[in-house]
């Protein structure tokens, strides 16, 4: 295709230099000073804004940090906390007591930090001392001497009621036998109890006169004994009595010890002191037995009452311990808020305050809690609960619902524990937005935003930063340096993942990543040093590996599958770019955009979004150009036209309006019936005023349809178009930027249609006259002249 001299001008404002396309970087003597390896760099904003909402300790003063993963934000604020945040005296030790009035109501105990191991290690003591103690109290002298006593005094009553019945029956010359605990009587004849065989052979009238004797006789016995029960109650009474009084005696220097200890604490001596009368009362029960047949286990005997005295301690800190610092990676509600465990005891369901377990809420009181916005809002129970607890400060320990076979199982209601701290969000912007929308409480919740910048201004502090940070990773790889030119290659990947020559890409993890890809090509290489060549070389090993789509792409056009031309001229067709995002990669490739043009007035018809493949944007983008036609063309009379516009072999859903720009120019090309050079590809967007507006993943698109060209044969005449506010995000590959140097590649900037259109179609587009006329034989021209005839057909006119 000839270019006329009227637009080589074009051409040449518009073609960029390879010097242009990458940013150049120059690297000094580094300061070998240490750094620390969660160092951050840039992200000013961020900073001050977390500085602000941990310096503030009014309530709802809670941080949401928003930005993508991978920027730094957990780094920023462990590195923070841990460095400039101090110790403060608001931090304690939590444990749950026994509740000896409610045991479902267990109690809490706040202790200062590091006291907890101290009171469990007493109470400890004070199981051994109990068991050491007991049953061995009761085998005292004076105690048996005094039980001794009540049984005596219970059996002397006893005999006396005995007694005086036997002397009546002797009198009436019957004998009172005892056998055992049996009492029965028996006729006396000469002088002795007559046996049962010899009283069956008496007359029944002398047996009748002994039935009678001896039936009165047993009623004088029951109304002797009438208060055997009571006797025996009293005595019962009294031996407990004495139990209880021998029990106290021996436990109350144990108690007493421990109540002058913890003197200073009320909390402590209250319990020490509900606990007193319940602990006698399991001595007696447990303990209260000298038998030695049948004895109990030593060790059963102490886990009871370890299981009923011995706190359970939920947070136990060091007495010298930082702030607590808690991320909970999986916000569930019992990770959160703790949960009551429960066990299985002969085939019963069994808990108690003992089986309490903390959750992070507990282990970050008087501290900081770290947790993702989007896993903890996957439950919104959870989320409702956290904000519960945030507002009336306190813990709750609530079962939100019971386990499957758990519907008629006991359980615990813990008495809250007083919450303090500070709620760190870790959340994207669509997140943080869409909560200030859809909860109103929110706002009250989180008053702070941490905005973590996406991208880092390269200058000469952020640039000096993000080298020591490579040099300190290079050393933990156990490698010994890394050359300059490999820190260039390093700064141009992150000026690339940033799509911006003057700035760097926040995600330094990828740098990590690449680095770490490096290491493994350096030892392989049996090298001590990184250098650009092994840079490049884990690039490419990277690009290979999940290059397996985008090869299969470039083969389906080198085979025809995919209908792209590269050079020639033709009318109504061109090359437009894509970026196809498919996991962790990302390439571009030409897409062929065709237009039709006929008489009708059906206007411009998307046949993407009227087979529902066209997304929102690109629909915006195509409508646009109905927009530019009439605002450019149709002001004297009506725009008329039928026209048709597609992505050839698109078969997936589109979205985005980058291709407007090549929509547009194949558009006008089908009208005007203007052949446009298939060697050059286009991307861009376009308002209404036919301005060209950037795009993204420029680098990408432009790499795409180089490497086909590269692969059929580069002729020299093949290039890209580009909006011109794009330039800045130029960070192209070497193989590109030498190719566009031999000026076997170009690269246009163009800042409206009218350039694009005569790099593409190599004749004058033409400007407005002060007549309102377009210059004869000017592509504008030859539309206005098709629309209007388009317009005489449709509308009836003369058709002159």
């Amino acid at each position: 295709m000839t270019i006329k001299t009227n637009t080589l001008n074009a051409y040449k404002e518009c073609k960029i230099l390879a010097s242009a396309l990458t940013p150049e970087i120059s690297i000094g003597e580094d300061d070998d000073s240490q750094v620390d390896s969660h160092f951050l760099i840039g992200q000013e904003r961020a900073k001050q804004a977390l500085a602000f909402g941990l310096g503030v300790k009014s309530t709802g003063y809670n941080i949401y940090v928003m930005g993508e993963q991978a920027t730094g934000r957990f780094t920023l604020i462990t590195d923070y906390i841990q460095n400039e945040i101090r110790r403060t005296p608001e931090i304690f030790d939590w444990c749950y007591l026994n509740n000896f009035e409610n045991e479902r109501e267990p109690l809490v105990l706040k202790l200062p930090a590091g006291a907890s191991k101290s009171l469990v290690n007493d109470m400890n003591a004070l199981v051994d001392e109990v068991l050491a103690t007991f049953p061995t109290a009761y085998e005292n002298p004076g105690y048996q001497r005094r039980k001794a006593a009540i049984a005596r005094h219970y059996e002397q009553k006893y005999d006396h009621a005995i007694d005086q019945v036997e002397a009546y029956a002797l009198s009436k010359s019957v004998a009172l036998i005892e056998d055992g605990s049996s009492i029965s009587f028996s006729p006396i004849v000469d002088g002795k109890p007559v046996s049962d065989a010899e009283f069956t052979s008496y007359p029944d009238d002398v047996r009748k006169d002994y039935y009678a004797l001896i039936d009165s006789l047993e009623e004088a016995l029951t109304e002797a004994l009438l208060e055997l029960p009571g006797w025996q109650r009293e005595s019962t009474e009294k031996l407990k009595q004495l139990k209880k009084d021998v029990t106290e005696q021996a436990i109350r220097p144990l108690i007493k010890e421990l109540q002058h200890k913890y003197s200073g604490n009320l909390q402590v001596q209250r319990y020490i002191t509900s606990l007193k009368p319940n602990l006698i009362d399991a001595v007696i029960e447990h303990l209260g037995t000298t038998g030695k047949d049948e004895k109990q286990d030593e060790y059963d005997h102490r886990d009871i009452f370890v299981e009923t005295y011995v706190p359970n301690v939920l947070v136990a800190s060091k007495v010298d311990a930082s702030v607590p610092l808690v991320y909970e990676a999986n916000p569930t509600y019992q990770n959160l808020f703790g949960k009551i465990e429960y066990t299985s005891v002969q085939g019963s369901v069994y808990t108690s305050y003992r089986m309490i377990t903390a959750g992070a809420l507990h282990k970050a009181n008087g501290g900081y809690l770290v947790v993702e916005a989007d896993k903890l809002l996957a439950n919104p129970q959870v989320w409702d609960a956290l904000k519960l607890a945030l507002k009336f400060g306190n813990i709750r320990l609530d079962i939100p619902q019971h386990e499957p076979g758990m519907v008629n199982s006991i359980t615990l209601s813990p008495e809250p524990i007083k919450l303090d701290v500070k709620l760190i969000l870790l959340g994207s912007r669509s997140l943080y937005y869409a909560l200030q929308d859809y909860d109103h409480e929110f706002p009250e919740l989180c008053r702070v935003l941490v905005d973590f910048d996406d991208e880092i201004p390269l200058t000469p502090e952020t640039q000096s930063q993000f080298i020591k940070r490579i040099k300190l990773e290079v050393q933990k790889l156990n490698i010994e340096s890394i050359d300059n030119n490999a820190l260039k290659a390093l700064l141009t990947f992150s000026l690339r993942t940033a799509e911006h020559q003057e700035k760097l890409s926040a995600r330094f993890a990828e740098i990590i990543e690449l680095l770490h890809e490096a290491a493994y090509f350096c030892h392989q290489e049996k090298s001590n040093t990184i250098n650009v060549n092994i840079v490049q070389r884990a690039l490419q090993a990277k690009k290979y590996r999940t290059g397996r789509v985008s090869s299969q792409f470039l083969e389906d056009m080198q085979e025809g599958h995919v209908i792209i031309r590269t050079a020639g001229s033709a009318c109504g067709t061109l090359n437009g770019l894509t970026v196809l995002d498919i996991g962790d990669t990302a390439f571009g490739t030409p897409a062929r955009i065709t237009a039709t043009v006929y008489a009708g007035s059906n206007g411009i018809i998307d046949i993407e979004r009227e087979v529902e493949l066209g997304q929102s944007i690109h629909s915006k983008g195509v409508m646009l150009l109905s927009g530019y036609l009439g605002n450019k063309y149709a002001q004297s009379f009506p725009l008329t036209l039928s026209a048709n516009i597609a992505l050839e072999q698109s078969y997936g859903y589109i979205d985005g309006d980058s291709a407007s720009l090549a929509e547009l120019v194949a558009l006008i090309s089908a009208l005007t019936d203007t052949p446009i050079h298939q060697g050059i590809a286009v991307t861009g967007s376009i308002n209404q005023l036919g301005e060209v507006q950037a795009v993204g993943g420029v680098n990408e698109k432009i790499e795409g349809f180089f490497e086909l060209c590269a692969t059929r044969g580069l002729s020299g005449e093949q290039g890209v178009i580009i909006p011109r506010s794009n330039c800045v995000n130029l960070v192209l590959s070497q193989t590109v930027i030498a190719a566009v140097e031999a000026n076997a590649f170009h690269i246009y900037s163009v800042a409206n249609v009218d350039q694009a259109i005569e790099i593409l179609t190599g004749k004058i587009a033409g400007t407005l006259s002060s007549q309102g006329r377009y210059p004869k034989k000017s592509v504008h021209s030859m539309a206005v002249q098709r629309l209007h005839a388009i317009a005489d057909v449709v509308n009836g006119g003369d058709g002159e």
